[in-house]
């Protein structure tokens, strides 16, 4: 048949033909999509006992539409990320009821019971105890089980083989790794930042820094990557009384550097502590990249026994670690420039009644954390730069 894109009308059918639903007089659905890139709908019982979700991958981007075409096949690489997370961390992504690889189209878990993190944040509310240590925890499963520590190497091969996506990394390439340090037309930003973004493109030590990032991502398949890791692609919430943190949207993933998903989402944390900061709303946010990378590197350190190499002692874990602790506050500092100076800019800022204070403390953060990060070698001298002594 061939694909086709699903209207709203199509969905009781769709989901009737693969066997998602049987009974076509007990369902109703409606269009949820939010994103940039894609379609979602909800389909949901009269009794609302049950109900499922459906994302679709358009041709284009959905905001812009067919003057922006996108291959629809990055639904391949999120279903691949969802396969592979499910094989270690089920509790931590939404239940994937089936994939169809012709409409790229996901069957899934309906999250809308559930708020998406960065909008709780924007309203004033706290991380919680388990959302950053959730995280780091993820992080570490995904990319000990798909590195050459915990995978075959043949399997490996095939795996990074499988994984290559050229369309997507090339809009990190550009959007995240170059575009905010040189003119390009996508860039933007506040009329009170024109000195730092004009400085920024001028500061030859920042450009090189960055582009030894750049190089990293494009050459180091450390691990399949969720490649998009930040507050607005988790979900949390409680269900019977148990926290809920879910991980969705992973169409960016790749194999690439480990450093880069904790990077972004310690970013995100930063960024929403700079909105806190501003609006005296300080809660637990400036523990968050502490509880992140306390669990990430508890985990993998709890997996590194299975290794399947033990060619790789102890004393290269120690290494290997102090490596991806670097590179991940580097990356966190790329994110922080490119959502403020960059192509797409975060809510935090923008919806402060005075960006500019916050926004110039996050971007000249974000160079410390890239020219610097060799020099910070723990969570303290983070801190230390991210809320200096008054």
């Amino acid at each position: 048949m061939g694909y086709r894109i699903l209207e709203t009308d199509d969905i009781p059918a769709y989901l009737h033909e693969r066997g998602h639903w049987q009974n076509l007089a007990d369902i109703s659905v409606r269009e949820v999509s939010d994103g940039n890139m894609n379609r979602v709908f909800l389909a949901s019982s009269a009794d609302g006992n049950r109900s499922l979700a459906v994302k679709q991958a358009l041709p284009w981007v959905r905001v812009a539409g067919p003057s922006w075409p996108m291959n629809p096949d990055r639904a391949d690489a999120e279903a691949r990320a969802y396969e592979q997370i499910a094989k270690v961390a089920p509790d931590k992504i939404p239940a994937i009821h089936g994939y169809d690889p012709e409409n790229f189209a996901l069957v899934m878990e309906d999250m809308s019971d559930l708020e998406v993190l960065r909008t709780l944040l924007n309203e004033g509310a706290a991380y919680g105890p388990h959302t950053s240590a959730r995280i780091g925890e993820l992080v570490a499963r995904l990319s000990f089980a798909t590195s050459d520590f915990g995978m075959a190497s043949a399997d490996r091969k095939a795996l990074i083989a499988a994984s290559v996506s050229p369309e997507l990394c090339k809009i990190t390439e550009d959007v995240v790794l170059s575009e905010p340090y040189i003119e390009h037309e996508h860039n933007h930003w506040h009329e009170g930042l024109d000195d730092l973004a004009a400085a920024f493109r001028a500061d030859a030590r920042l450009r090189t820094e960055v582009a030894d990032l750049r190089h990293a991502f494009m050459t180091s398949a450390q691990a399949l990557l969720h490649g998009d890791l930040h507050t607005g692609s988790i979900m949390v919430g409680t269900r019977e009384g148990t926290p809920v943190v879910r991980v969705f949207d992973p169409e960016f993933s790749f194999t690439g550097p480990i450093g880069f998903d904790l990077g972004l989402y310690w970013a995100n944390t930063l960024v929403s502590e700079e909105r806190a900061r501003a609006l005296g709303t300080l809660s637990d946010h400036e523990d968050q990249l502490r509880l992140s990378w306390e669990a990430f590197e508890s985990e993998f350190r709890r997996l590194w026994p299975t290794r399947v190499d033990t060619f790789f002692d102890d004393a290269y874990l120690d290494r290997f670690l102090r490596r991806v602790w670097t590179e991940s506050l580097g990356y966190a500092g790329t994110e922080i420039i490119r959502r403020i100076i960059g192509f797409a800019h975060l809510t935090d800022l923008t919806t402060l009644p005075d960006p500019v204070p916050a926004s110039r403390r996050a971007l000249l953060l974000g160079r410390q954390l890239i020219v610097h990060r060799d020099e910070l070698t723990d969570v303290a001298a983070v801190r230390a730069v991210v809320q200096p002594p008054s």
